[in-house]
Order: C-alpha cells, then structure tokens, then sequence
C-alpha cells in the first residue's frame, strides 16, 4: 500500500515542505559522494556526520577500535571495545555529536530511502504546515526528529551503526496529520492480485504504516523505532492542541485557530 496524494486543500504554498525535500534532495545528489552506489567514501562521509546511539550515549566521536569492533559484530554493537583506555584514536576527533542529530535528518542511505521519506513529507507535510505556520512547522518537525533519535537511542545503546534520514521527524508529521485530518481521503496504490489506486481515509493508511513498524526485520536495517518515537510524539502534540483552544490560538496560524472541531469546518473531514 503506498499514498501518492491526499485530498485536503492547503491554503498556503507549504515553502518549509518544499525547502525540506530541496534541501535533502541537494544533499543527496551534490554533497553525499555516492549517491548511486554504496563505496568506502560513503561510509566514511556517514561515519563522519551521522549520529551514531554509542556516540550520542558517550558524548564523543567513536574510536578507530569502536568502529572496527561495531563493522564486525553481528549486531553492530562496538562500543566501549577502547577498554576504557584514553581517547586519542577517535577517528574522527572534530565532529560534534550534537550537531550530527540535526544533520542525520538530511542525510539518506539510498535513493529509495529519499524518494520514499520525500513523498510522505510532501502528502503529509503541506497540511500541517499550512496549520502550524512556516516557523512552528519547522520547529515541530526538528523537535520530531530529535525525540525520535533518542528513541532508537534507547533501545541501541551500543550501537556504532550511523542513522541516516528524515522518516523519524517525518512520522512526527505524519503522527500529527492521524490527528487532525484522520478522514482525509489518500489516493493510494494497493496490490492484491493485481495492482489499483483506490481512496482510502488517512486513518487507515497511516495506521496501517504504524502497525507495519513493529513487523519490521530486525536485520532490515530500518531504524522503526525512530519511526515509532517520531509518530508517538506527533500524535501527542495534536491531540493536545486539538484539545485546547489556547493552545490552537498558541500554536496554529491565525488562519486556522478558531475553526469548529466538529467537522463543519474547512472541507468537512478535518476532525
């Protein structure tokens, strides 16, 4: 099952959605050194700026030992394997580890990864930046991103596997989107015995993906519970907003502060 285009009109042009998929679009084809093929020159580039959980936990770059220790452990669990010994062979000893879970969100493993994470941004995104407003939105999806990595932080603490991507700040979005447009119908390719686009409710696309994560292969490379944090953390924040009007006027665009949360409103399917 995979959305191609919701039905819910925006009154805006969505500018930080658009900036966003430009953003890592550019990234992808004019920064990372590979973006077709997977080489040594993409590892290092990924080693080198990429938030790594072992990193994040100790609140340094990983030593050359770490990273030999994690690329060979099945499950990419390498750290601590200095002994406890003085730092001094960090690979890479001027990156900056905060920084590197901000800079993972624009960064994609492959051009599946960026086309899939890019669709969803832009078939979900666009409404709840034209809600939000264009700096709320931005801020939003960051603070998803980041609750998402620590997330998947959580539960890999060892692990020296570099996370790439913007799907965990994307499922804040999406979370965020269940919320307040679950009605809102999605054109979506679905494929039984043979393959159709037919309508179907965002609830049920977006719960459907939700489901999905936790059916996830542990070997897949895929990083569901950022997926899982990012769309845990959406949905609180709408349902929050959705029950407060002060926080509608606080945090919604004058524009869309006092609409009706019985459905009457807009196109009728918002709530």
């Amino acid at each position: 099952m995979i959305p191609l285009k919701d039905e819910n009109p925006t009154r805006r042009t969505p500018v930080v959605t658009l900036l966003i998929i430009g953003l890592c679009a550019g990234i992808y084809f004019l920064w990372q050194p590979s973006p077709l093929e997977n080489d040594l020159d993409d590892a290092v580039f990924t080693f080198e700026r990429a938030a790594i959980p072992c990193e994040i936990v100790q609140g340094e770059p990983l030593t050359s030992a770490e990273i030999e220790a994690g690329l060979t452990d099945a499950n990419g669990e390498g750290c601590g394997t200095d002994g406890g010994e003085l730092r001094s062979g960090e690979e890479f000893p001027d990156k900056s580890v905060p920084l590197s879970i901000l800079t993972s969100m624009f960064l994609h493993g492959d051009i599946l990864h960026l086309a899939g994470n890019l669709l969803f941004l832009w078939i979900f995104g666009n409404n709840i930046e034209d809600h939000l407003g264009p700096i709320r939105y931005l801020l939003f999806y960051v603070v998803a991103g980041v609750v998402a990595t620590f997330v998947h932080v959580a539960l890999t603490l060892d692990s020296t596997i570099p996370m790439v991507g913007a799907s965990g700040a994307i499922a804040g979005v999406m979370g965020a989107y269940l919320v307040w447009f679950p009605n809102a119908p999605v054109r979506t390719v679905v494929a039984f015995f043979f393959i159709t686009m037919i309508r179907i409710r965002a609830k049920w696309v977006l719960g459907f993906w939700f489901v999905l994560q936790f059916f996830t292969s542990p070997n897949s490379g895929v990083a569901w519970a950022a997926h899982v944090g990012g769309f845990a953390f959406g949905v609180v924040v709408a349902l929050f907003v959705k029950a407060s009007q002060g926080a509608r006027r606080a945090l919604w665009s004058s524009d869309h502060a006092y609409e009706p949360l019985d459905g009457t409103g807009g196109h009728g399917y918002r709530w």
